[in-house]
């Protein structure tokens, strides 16, 4: 690794998964770069934030803000992404879109070298970074999740069937969203009208798989997007996914309760020892079980594995209760991400 000192732009760093963003990057192997923080709307830019223990100012984004910037991270809306990648990619940046709104853009990849790993040699070379990516998309956080969980598990058994019901929360949407969760809250408490703007029906206190027609949030786009992030991460490897995404009545946080069925019967132990490894919590049955709560702060996916059969035999269905901070993890992703292009970037092979 070089220690080369990088110029690295964030544009929406006041969004909340670019705030996340730029205090992880303090605490990884990009810690030393510069990172300038962008902002499309006037009104914001100016402002004092932080990025990680040190102080910065938003600014605002201009003709030459990605002039010489060696990594661009974009953060903030689709609209934002549309419109400064192409400056971006001229000024020869190496681009990572948390936005998802390049995934119709010929050359952009996406990605995730978590799942890369797990898969090892079976993993295919068009997967990863190669000459003229310049662009990546770090897979959906959900798709990342399922995906390395089968990754593992089909490295040492063969898996029938997987299946995943996803709590969605609030905060992947944004701070509108997260805004009318909470309104909604205090105006069924004070017995008013509710706020529908970002979802169109009542979100509060209910768990829906389906938000109103002229919901802002549209749960659709992200079950759909989560499906083909896992397919293209899968390589024809990992079995088929199964998926029913549920808008959650929860501020931060992904649960999920996933179905593994084997080819074969095993334990749950076996299959705890074939999940362990980097980026996955195993937590044991007699622990409290993983939850939005103790998994705000985590930079890892916390999984417990529990059997459908009873007792302590063998079987070869089972249950994986997940937990995950969605934007720490996001976070923590899309650096790793990065990481893959820094790894080209200095034989030339990213320009």
């Amino acid at each position: 690794m070089t220690s080369r000192i990088y110029r690295i732009g964030i544009v929406g760093a006041s969004s909340l998964v670019g705030k996340e963003l730029s205090d992880e990057l303090g605490e990884s192997p990009l810690a030393a770069s510069n990172v300038v923080l962008l902002e499309e709307d006037e009104e914001v830019a100016g402002q004092l934030t932080s990025t990680g223990e040190e102080a910065a100012f938003l600014q605002k984004i201009e003709s030459s803000s990605f002039d010489h910037m060696d990594f661009v991270f974009f953060a903030g809306s689709e609209e934002e992404t549309r419109q400064h990648w192409q400056q971006a990619r001229k000024a020869g940046s190496s681009i990572v879109d948390l936005t998802y709104a390049l995934e119709p853009e010929k050359d952009v990849l996406v990605m995730s070298p978590w799942v890369s790993e797990a898969l090892g040699k079976e993993s295919r070379s068009s997967a990863e970074p190669h000459l003229g990516t310049q662009a990546v998309i770090p897979a959906h956080p959900v798709a990342m999740m399922l995906a390395l969980i089968a990754a593992r598990v089909q490295e040492k058994m063969e898996i029938a069937t997987l299946a995943a019901t996803v709590m969605e929360p609030a905060s992947e949407h944004g701070r509108a969203a997260m805004d009318e969760m909470h309104q909604q809250t205090v105006s069924l408490l004070s017995f008013q009208d509710l706020p529908r703007e970002q979802y169109d029906a009542q979100v509060s206190f209910n768990l829906l798989p389906a938000l109103g027609e002229n919901a802002k949030v549209r749960l659709t786009a992200t079950e759909r997007r989560i499906r083909e992030h896992y397919g293209v991460l899968s390589q024809d490897i990992l079995p088929p996914l199964a998926l029913q995404m549920v808008q959650a009545p929860v501020f931060h946080g992904y649960t999920a309760s996933v179905l593994v069925e084997l080819q074969a019967e095993t334990t749950a132990e076996q299959v705890e020892q074939a999940l362990a490894g980097d980026h996955i919590d195993l937590v044991a049955a007699d622990s409290e079980p993983p939850s939005n709560l103790s998994a705000a702060g985590q930079e890892e996916i916390m999984v417990r594995v529990s059997s459908e059969s009873d007792g302590a035999g063998g079987g070869s269905r089972f249950w994986l209760w997940l937990a995950a901070d969605n934007l720490k993890l996001a976070a923590h992703h899309a650096i790793a991400c990065a990481g893959e292009l820094r790894r080209l970037r200095p034989s030339g092979k990213v320009q």
